[in-house]
């Protein structure tokens, strides 16, 4: 242990790298008894890190990894700031709320200058607050007219776990409409037979996590409108927007998926995706004051003054929003617009040089008009291959890339695709050496032929089981 080495902490500050830290060891389930030195701990820490993966190399996060050096020397300056406490740090709750009026503003909220909303840690916490206030608003309405309110639903597409959660935790059918072969989001015409008086709200997402396709919103505003018309349901809607509410307003500027719509109620995203602010950033955002029921606002005044809350955790750090604001200062629109684009062509040139390879099919290429700066494939099913597409992520990460290999949710299972998601630090060049290395992965298969007597499907759970 480093505290029970007190003659190697003390040559500690040696300068040949190796020689005060190589003989020690890092507590791993104790508390250690004393103190130890700050560099070495510090360099026995940066050791153990260096097994994580290269963050530039993973495709597989929808989260941003590259910050310039503003950012970290603005993350530096906020680290003891504390966002909830608006008392103690009064100009940072002002520069949230110029950020909740900028993003009320660029989706076209209808009146942005009084919208309500709130930073969080991030899209889950606002999915989460969106989904309680739908819920409420449905609860109320519902009292208010004598009806009983035990058998709440919630109808969505294929969404991310998050929407699980919230159904789990607060006792919430989740309608979760199935994919099918060629069909990988929500649309009208699946989503109807999912609706009745219980449904407290409709979820879609502005960039599926499986595909990265954005669901039609409109036409689903335009099919509930229709809805209420026959049947008397008057039904609200939710926009998962963590991935494409920060792009679509900047590379589909037509794109009616927004507040445009009435019947959307309230908007969440993720500023650490391609808001390109660092991990931890969140916002949610309602139409209107009044689609916030007074029963979810908090008063507290323990802070040194009298302040609304509404988040579902408590104390966090500030500087995550404040890098927001610089990013939304530094860039604006203009900037995110060139950034995201070349994000876009990118994946364009990725999803080209995949389909040129012959074994692959592109389900999604990188439309900007269909979702979001990410490409997803699968195997041609004729395709004559000795591997399936997890043994082919396995041998990409031989490399140190990862490219993520899954199957499809309920009724689309048997369906296994690759995705990569194009972000900011990942350009032409590196996307070049990616390509190479597909086909490098494709030489090694051709000469180490691991299931030739396996089906596509059985050489999955191979994979997957080990039978």
């Amino acid at each position: 242990m480093i505290h029970q080495q007190a003659h190697i902490r003390d040559k500690a500050e040696a300068k040949v790298y190796g020689t005060a830290t190589s003989p020690l060891e890092l507590p791993k389930y104790r508390i250690p008894r004393g103190a130890s030195d700050s560099r070495a701990t510090l360099e026995l820490l940066r050791d153990e890190l260096f097994l994580d993966g290269n963050a530039k190399q993973n495709l597989a996060t929808f989260c941003q990894t590259y910050e310039d050096a503003e950012i970290r020397e603005l993350m530096d300056l906020c680290i003891d700031k504390n966002m909830i406490d608006k008392d103690e740090y009064p100009q940072t709750a002002e520069i949230e709320g110029r950020c909740i009026h900028m993003l009320a503003n660029l989706w076209n909220g209808p009146e942005g200058a009084n919208t309500l909303g709130t930073s969080t840690v991030g899209s889950s916490e606002a999915c989460m607050l969106g989904g309680l206030a739908m819920y409420y608003r449905w609860k109320e309405r519902r009292q208010r007219a004598g009806q009983d309110t035990s058998r709440p639903n919630l109808v969505t597409g294929p969404v991310q776990v998050c929407w699980e959660k919230f159904a789990r935790y607060w006792d919430i059918e989740l309608r979760q409409v199935p994919m099918e072969e060629g069909c990988y989001g929500l649309t009208p015409q699946a989503m109807e037979p999912y609706l009745d008086e219980n449904t407290i709200g409709v979820v879609t997402t502005l960039g599926l996590t499986f595909t990265g396709q954005y669901e039609p919103v409109e036409d689903l505003c335009h099919a509930l409108d229709r809805i209420q018309q026959e049947k008397g349901l008057d039904l609200e809607l939710h926009v998962d927007g963590a991935s494409g509410a920060f792009v679509a307003p900047f590379c589909a500027p037509d794109l009616k998926w927004d507040f445009r719509n009435p019947r959307v109620k309230s908007i969440s995203t993720s500023g650490h995706k391609f808001g390109l602010a660092p991990l931890g950033c969140g916002f949610i955002l309602w139409r209107d004051k009044k689609d916030l029921p007074e029963r979810l606002v908090f008063r507290v005044n323990y802070l040194g003054g009298e302040m609304a809350v509404f988040q579902l955790n408590f104390s966090r750090p500030a500087g995550q929003v404040i890098a927001q604001y610089y990013q939304f200062l530094r860039l604006g629109f203009a900037g995110y617009q060139m950034i995201h684009m070349s994000c876009y062509e990118t994946a364009q040139y990725l999803a080209r040089e995949i389909e040129k390879m012959g074994v692959f099919q592109v389900i999604f290429g990188g439309d900007p008009q269909q979702g979001i700066p990410a490409i997803t494939w699968r195997l041609k099913p004729e395709a004559a291959v000795s591997f399936n597409l997890y043994d082919f992520a396995d041998r990409l990460r031989v490399r140190g890339w990862q490219v993520p290999a899954y199957s499809l949710p309920q009724n689309a299972q048997d369906i296994v695709v690759q995705r990569i998601l194009v972000r900011q630090g990942f350009g032409r060049n590196l996307a070049q050496l990616l390509v190479g290395d597909f086909h490098r992965a494709l030489t090694y298969f051709q000469t180490h032929r691991i299931c030739d007597n396996l089906t596509q499907k059985e050489a999955g759970a191979f994979n997957h089981n080990g039978t």
